[in-house]
Formats: structure tokens, C-alpha cells, sequence
């Protein structure tokens, strides 16, 4: 299979989006959800290896910050002053990357090698290796320490940029995050807002078989953060979250989602956290996300 998105694989006209009033911008975006999916299908298809249901959950959340809020383009990938999106649920590696290239930061044709030996493009995101990635993870629980230190380091250089920071619900299992949730809303870091991909869903059984993470807002907001719960595969209500007033806090974003978003043979199925389609499976993914 080749990648194949639109004629000549072009990036997307991001000013054009933004300058959108809200609602054309929302329903632009998911246009741009829609091919980031056929991406992921056909890149894990390529790699005959991923986490297919992980991406399709967190694509909208990614577009949505990516191409309608964040200040983040291949131009300014040096700029210190550049907003930062770190993907803490690292696995979902092939979502970060196809949002990356629609956005420019890499040829779309570079997707095909997703996976293969000495790529660039690594199960996990490399920020020596990829243009646009602002941190190396995959040992969950690593994310959120980061771009604390990201929104630290923003205040202290009075350049005021916007650290966004997505986990996985399951990854909220992890000691790290709280401790890390602590700091953020000890020092009112109001730069810093926390996505959580909140499809229910980890690796082998749901979350709340597991650890039960309920209820999830209130514990955000007993440790001094702002809280917005949403439908985290709606592009309208992920904008009005990103952009809302944050009193002061940091900002978590508990994004209600659908594991394996799109493809109806996927959606909410645990099996998908890490499993590859069938040839006859990709064409009938694609054929429902056309």
C-alpha cells in the first residue's frame, strides 16, 4: 500500500482554518480528523504493527489542538517562545505523526516507513529524530512531569506559551501524574493544560476493572485545577474547552472518548488496544472513513 490522503499530499492551509469563524472551523477540523484516521490505518497497515484503537480515540483532540488553538508550525519548531504538545500516551505514536505531517513539519510520504528499521518514525516519539516532537515517551506517566517543567519554564522566561499534555486514561494509573498535577496547581500554572484521552479502555480490560480512576473530575479538581468534561471526539466542544477561561489554574480536559473512533469494528473493543487489521479489515476501514 501507498499512503494516499489527497492529490500530491499537500499540507493543509492552517491559517485558513484558523481564520474560520468557530463553527466553519470545528467542521473543518474534522475533515482533518478524517484523513489523520486514514493515515493511521494505513500506516499501521504498512508496519503490520500499532495501537489502532488508541490513535482513533485521541485524533480529534490532537487535530483539534494542532491545527485550531496551539501556535506550532515547522517554522518555529526552534523558537522558544513556540507553543508545546507533548504526547504522553506514546504508543499512539502513528496519531502524533500524521498530524505532524499534515501540518508540515515532514513529508506525508515519510509516514509509509513508520516502524521500519532505522526510521525516523519510531513505535515511540523521538524529539531528536522528528521535527515537532517536544518529548520522548512511551514509559507512561511521563508526559505531565515534563510539561510541568515546559510550563515552569515558561513562566520564568515571561514568554508565556501553552504546554498541552495528552494522556491516556489508563496511564493515570501512574503515581508520577499526581504528584505532577500537585506542582502544576501549586504554581498556579495557568499556561498548562492536561488532555485525557478518557476511552476506558487499557490494554487487556477496561479501566475500571483495573484501577478505577471515578471519579475522574472531581479528583482533578480536588487538586486545584481548573476541570472541563467533554465529548473528546467532538472538534466544537474540544475548541470552546482549549480556549476557555482558566481562573488562574491549570486546565484538565477529561476528553470522553471512543476507543478505536471511526472504524466500527474497532470502537470500544479492548482486543484493539494493540492489534493489527486484516487486509479485508483496512479496505473496509478506509471505505468507512472516506
Amino acid at each position: 500500500m501507498t499512503i494516499s490522503v489527497w492529490p500530491d499530499n499537500k499540507p493543509l492551509d492552517v491559517a485558513a482554518i484558523r481564520d474560520l469563524p468557530e463553527g466553519e472551523r470545528a467542521e473543518q477540523l474534522k475533515l482533518v480528523a478524517k484523513q489523520v484516521r486514514r493515515l493511521v490505518v494505513q500506516m499501521i497497515d504498512i508496519a503490520r504493527a500499532g495501537h489502532i484503537g488508541g490513535d482513533l480515540s485521541v485524533t480529534d483532540a490532537l487535530v483539534t489542538a494542532a491545527f485550531g488553538v496551539l501556535n506550532i508550525s515547522p517554522e518555529t519548531a526552534d523558537d522558544p517562545g513556540r507553543d508545546r504538545l507533548i504526547l504522553s500516551k506514546g504508543h499512539c505514536a502513528a496519531a502524533l505523526y500524521s498530524v505532524l505531517a499534515l501540518r508540515g513539519f515532514f513529508p506525508v510520504d515519510d509516514l509509509e516507513t513508520f516502524m521500519k528499521p532505522l526510521s525516523k518514525l519510531n513505535g515511540h516519539p523521538n524529539r531528536l529524530k522528528v521535527k515537532g516532537v517536544e518529548a520522548n515517551t512511551g514509559p507512561l506517566g511521563h508526559g505531565l512531569p515534563i510539561g510541568v517543567g515546559s510550563a515552569v519554564a515558561s513562566k520564568l522566561s515571561g514568554k508565556n506559551w501553552q504546554t498541552f499534555v495528552f494522556t491516556g486514561d489508563g496511564e493515570l494509573q501512574e503515581g508520577s501524574n499526581w504528584e505532577a498535577a500537585m506542582t502544576a496547581a501549586h504554581r498556579k500554572l495557568d499556561n498548562l493544560v492536561v488532555i485525557v484521552d478518557r476511552n476506558r479502555l487499557q490494554q487487556g480490560a477496561r479501566t475500571e476493572d483495573t484501577a478505577s480512576l471515578d471519579p475522574l473530575a472531581d479528583k482533578w479538581a480536588s487538586f486545584g485545577w481548573e476541570v472541563a468534561e467533554i465529548d473528546g471526539n467532538d472538534t466544537a466542544a474540544l475548541l470552546k474547552a482549549f480556549t476557555q477561561n482558566r481562573n488562574g489554574k491549570p486546565l484538565a480536559v477529561i476528553a470522553n472518548t471512543l476507543k478505536g473512533k471511526g472504524v466500527s469494528f474497532i470502537e470500544d473493543r479492548v482486543e484493539w488496544h494493540h492489534k493489527v487489521p486484516s487486509k479485508e479489515q483496512v479496505e473496509l476501514a478506509l471505505k468507512e472513513l472516506a
